[in-house]
């Protein structure tokens, strides 16, 4: 068996070239790459980047349970971009996990849509039945699961593209009573697509199954799918938060440092993010909004402490398409 040959030794050039790429760099889980939090991720590195001062490394996952995975094992990622309700599948797995990883901002909210055929009017109905979550990797895939768990409501998961479910529901082929997604509202395949009379988003109450201490309440208006709900009405739902998350590396360690300086960057240039070109969500984010159940990185809660008296609260505007 072939022995794999020693590495050469470095010139002293081209070790000044590798420890100044190294000073600064810090690793970023962002997830798949048709999904939104690795253009997040690709768009914080863009605005944060700083020549030798600091470079954000996004980096390529299988979704929201490897990126919780990559933050806590994979060496060299310090940051990772992760839905509030994967953090609760690890604590059973990892007790410390809340001395371990932090949150350093609030991104955006996934509020849940489950959409069913005529037949189905609640989430109930749904028992035994076939409902779609997209994907494999997809928060839907992911999330929808947990919460259907959470209900006590056993289902017949499937995971296909949602536009095929959705083309199958609508025709009544393959006995698909429903799909989930989870996203930002609205949704263009609900703004687009016609709908026969009957089908409809099923509500969620936040006060169900203690979705309280994980999830956020939220809405689904008339004014997000005006061909599916009535003017003036709502469907209550609940909403998953996507957050910014960090490895808390010990107070004074080289790659706390590196997170220090990046909390810094990024929370002084915000107002950058909401730029022609950047995700249309960056202009609902609020540097101040908590997270329940969970705590900030100490610098990101420094920095807002300092910056209070001088940066007006922000209003979030209305939910944007992503």
């Amino acid at each position: 068996m072939a022995q794999p040959r020693p590495e050469p030794p470095l010139s002293g050039a081209e070790m000044a070239v590798k420890q100044k790429l190294n000073a600064w760099t810090v690793g970023l889980a962002g997830g798949l790459l048709e999904g939104a939090p690795i253009r997040f991720a690709t768009e914080i590195a863009r605005v944060v980047d700083e020549r030798d001062a600091l470079h954000v490394l996004p980096v390529v996952t299988r979704g929201p349970t490897q990126n919780v995975e990559a933050l806590l094992y994979l060496r060299g990622i310090d940051l990772a971009i992760i839905n509030t309700d994967a953090l609760e599948q690890f604590r059973s797995l990892t007790p410390n996990i809340d001395q371990r990883i932090a949150y350093i901002l609030s991104l955006f909210p996934s509020e849940v849509h489950i959409f069913a055929r005529p037949e189905i009017t609640s989430i109930s109905d749904l028992a035994g039945k076939k409902v779609n979550f997209n994907t494999p990797g997809t928060t839907a895939a992911y999330s929808g699961p947990l919460i259907f768990d959470r209900l006590k409501i056993n289902v017949e998961r499937t995971f296909m593209p949602h536009p095929a479910a959705l083309e199958r529901m609508r025709r009544g082929e393959d006995e698909i009573a429903a799909v989930v997604f989870i996203t930002s509202k609205p949704v263009d395949a609900f703004l687009r697509g016609r709908w026969e009379a009957g089908f409809k988003f099923l509500p969620v109450d936040i006060a169900d199954a203690d979705f309280s201490n994980v999830y956020l309440p939220s809405t689904l208006t008339s004014r997000d799918y005006p061909q599916l709900i009535p003017e003036g009405q709502n469907v209550s739902t609940i909403a998953i938060p996507t957050i910014l998350a960090a490895y808390n590396w010990p107070q004074g360690s080289d790659r706390y440092g590196r997170l220090v300086r990046l909390v810094d960057y990024l929370f002084s240039r915000i107002d950058q993010f909401q730029a022609q070109g950047f995700h249309p969500a960056w202009r609902e984010v609020n540097l101040a909004a908590q997270v329940p159940g969970l705590r900030r990185f100490p610098p990101a809660q420094e920095w807002l402490d300092r910056n209070r008296a001088s940066r007006a609260p922000r209003v979030p505007v209305g939910a944007m398409p992503r």
